[in-house]
């Protein structure tokens, strides 16, 4: 989400003159554009806004605008108090603050230059690459903002607001216009995505979302994340099986594969429940890939509660696994009710372990697919190879002299890693 929000704001800036720039240092304008799941998150967001405030006492006319979760939809004069150097702070998803800001400025003739530089940053780090904020050829399209399903853990809610769908024909008509523009995938977007449209007139649904964008002439992939177990449905499942431009290609957390973290949790399912819908998965998707979030460290976990975790990882053998170690954030109901009581080293070693684990399964999975033709979607070049992705979501570098920016091409794999996998073109 913030990837997308970061594309929709240098977009936006675009529109008004702008262009990008590689350092910081150089800029006129810097957006440092926030999230704060976990604390390492929060963490390097403000200790690289307080590195730019040695750019902005060199040069007072420089503009720094916080956006994303770290500002929130709350009064934000607690954090203006604390960052005075800081001019504009923009919401989640929301360039509005900024753009009216930037257009005060040039009507008082502050900023008259023809072009105007700016960089934008994502979680506090590097900068978009170019291809992401210019010419891109896969693009995100967040149609559910925020979440009204509070995970004990999540600061979503909080940070994002209560969940919001957009319009059928709003995204519709977005989808088109990246088509027109040369986009090839699109990769919907929502913190729970598969509850699109259940707060709209008529319930529109995400098996009806996904029919429409499939009649888009120029599209050719259609992703969407995030799942939940709970709405991950046998009709939603049919569609992505049926519809060809829909990759089959699932992301769907468990988070923890024991019952009682996850009642903790408040995520309302059961280990069981996720082992059978993993099944009906690979049962209705031909060749579906999946992959998984799990958190160690929720606080109480036993260490036969993680290994529930560890064992279900093992068994499900699933083609990724985004791992986290529990992190307090302040205001959730977990922070509220539960005592953090895992060592950091605790958390570390299950985190290690599980770490391991996933290595082994993805380095299996990927030697399965030895000598096998697979279709790649090349989005950037990476030192001096092509650089793609296969509908299910792997990883490959291809070595060739023909421009492939932008195709879909066949390749043979004719080397596999634990992460990634090397290609030949057919």
């Amino acid at each position: 989400m913030n990837v997308s929000d970061s594309q929709r704001t240098a977009s936006a800036l675009e529109k008004l003159g702008y262009t990008s720039i590689e350092r910081a240092e150089q800029a006129d304008v810097i957006v440092l554009n926030t999230c704060v799941v976990r604390q390492s998150a929060e963490d390097r967001a403000l200790g690289r806004l307080y590195s730019l405030r040695k750019l902005k006492e060199k040069n007072p006319g420089l503009v720094i605008n916080l956006m994303g979760c770290l500002v929130g939809y709350k009064d934000n004069h607690p954090l203006q108090e604390k960052l005075p150097f800081v001019d504009v702070f923009s919401p989640p998803s929301d360039p509005t603050p900024l753009l009216q800001y930037l257009q005060r400025k040039n009507d008082q003739e502050v900023f008259q230059q023809d072009k105007l530089k700016m960089n934008a940053y994502l979680d506090g780090e590097l900068p978009l690459p170019e291809n992401e904020i210019g010419k891109t050829f896969s693009a995100h399209i967040p149609v559910v903002y925020g979440c009204s399903f509070a995970c004990t853990y999540c600061i979503i809610p909080y940070r994002r607001g209560s969940e919001q769908s957009r319009p059928m024909e709003d995204i519709l008509s977005e989808a088109a216009s990246l088509a027109n523009q040369g986009v090839r995938e699109i990769t919907l977007l929502g913190q729970i995505v598969d509850r699109y449209g259940l707060d709209l007139p008529g319930k529109p649904d995400l098996p009806l979302l996904l029919n429409e964008l499939h009649r888009i002439n120029g599209l050719e992939r259609i992703r969407f994340l995030t799942s939940h177990p709970n709405w991950m449905t046998p009709e939603l499942i049919d569609t992505v099986s049926k519809l060809p431009k829909v990759c089959e290609h699932i992301e769907v957390p468990t988070q923890a594969g024991n019952n009682e973290v996850l009642r903790r949790m408040k995520r309302g399912y059961t280990a069981e429940d996720y082992r059978q819908l993993v099944q009906l998965l690979r049962d209705r998707i031909e060749g579906v890939s999946i992959a998984t979030d799990i958190i160690v460290g929720f606080p109480g976990e036993t260490e036969a509660q993680f290994m529930d975790t560890y064992n279900l990882m093992e068994e499900l053998q699933m083609d990724v696994a985004h791992l986290a170690r529990y992190s307090t954030r302040p205001g959730t109901v977990a922070a509220r009710h539960y005592v953090d009581d895992v060592s950091e080293q605790e958390k570390m070693r299950r985190f290690r372990m599980l770490e391991n684990l996933q290595a082994e399964i993805s380095t299996r999975i990927h030697q399965r697919m030895l000598h096998q033709t697979v279709e790649v979607l090349i989005d950037e070049k990476h030192k001096m190879q092509w650089k793609g992705r296969t509908r299910t979501n792997k990883l490959v570098f291809i070595n060739s002299e023909e421009n492939l920016l932008g195709k879909i091409v066949s390749s043979r794999i004719i080397r596999t890693g634990t992460w990634s996998m090397r290609g030949e073109l057919i």
